[in-house]
């Protein structure tokens, strides 16, 4: 009971003394979605994480994904969430990592993006949370994977309008992250970019999100790590 209300507390409040500004207003619209609180609840009532499993953690392409059954594995755990922030991941690590999970896949950021959060400052977020998960969950295997392109021509988010260069600039942030920290950086931007450096039009809808196809060829990208 104390867990389930701890995570409701994470789901409805706004930690804004731990943040920057930018941060702290991408994290009061995210509070805002009725979607992240069920989210956020439903994760309490599932059985705990333990270390055999390998977790997911992100935003809508994760959330979006069914990774279990894409790599026919029960013991993959799908902790996205549409909408979250770096931030958030952090806020709702602790039953995450208390269950010391053998993997974790990490992807995030464009969230931030769409809230004017740089490119640096987006390294420096993910920096705290794998610090947070090695002195923690000393033995999980992390894997920082890169943010995908996204595909303006639809014109579908106003607020990631111009700001294809600052996807690279977190991108190069992240993987200097990864270095430093010694985990493992899949690079999954040039699986999903066109010529332009776009998201390919055949594996969206709608700029940002993925199509079935998305999924498996990120499936396939990161079918060595999970296995």
């Amino acid at each position: 009971m104390k867990l389930l209300q701890h995570l409701i507390a994470v789901a409805l409040s706004l930690p804004v003394a731990l943040m920057s500004p930018n941060v702290a207003a991408a994290r009061q619209w995210t509070n805002d979605d009725p979607y992240y609180a069920r989210r956020v609840t439903h994760f309490a009532t599932l059985p705990p994480i333990t270390r055999g499993d390998i977790v997911f953690l992100g935003n809508s392409l994760t959330d979006g994904a069914e990774f279990a059954e894409l790599f026919n594995n029960r013991h993959i755990k799908n902790r996205g969430i549409v909408g979250d922030i770096i931030q958030g991941l952090i806020d709702r690590l602790d039953p995450i990592i208390d269950g010391q999970p053998k993997k974790l896949f990490i992807l995030s950021g464009v969230n931030d993006i769409s809230h004017d959060v740089d490119g640096d400052s987006i390294g420096r977020v993910m920096e705290k949370l794998i610090v947070r998960v090695k002195q923690r969950s000393p033995r999980t295997q992390i894997y920082l994977q890169s943010m995908l392109p996204i595909n303006n021509d639809f014109k579908r988010y106003k607020r990631l309008e111009g700001k294809e260069q600052v996807v690279l600039d977190g991108n190069r942030a992240l993987e200097q992250v990864a270095h430093r920290q010694g985990v493992t950086w899949v690079n999954l931007f040039p699986l999903f970019a066109d010529d332009e450096g776009k998201l390919r039009r055949d594996l969206t809808n709608d700029g940002l999100h993925l199509m079935g196809e998305g999924y498996v060829i990120w499936r396939d990208a990161i079918k060595q790590y999970v296995k």
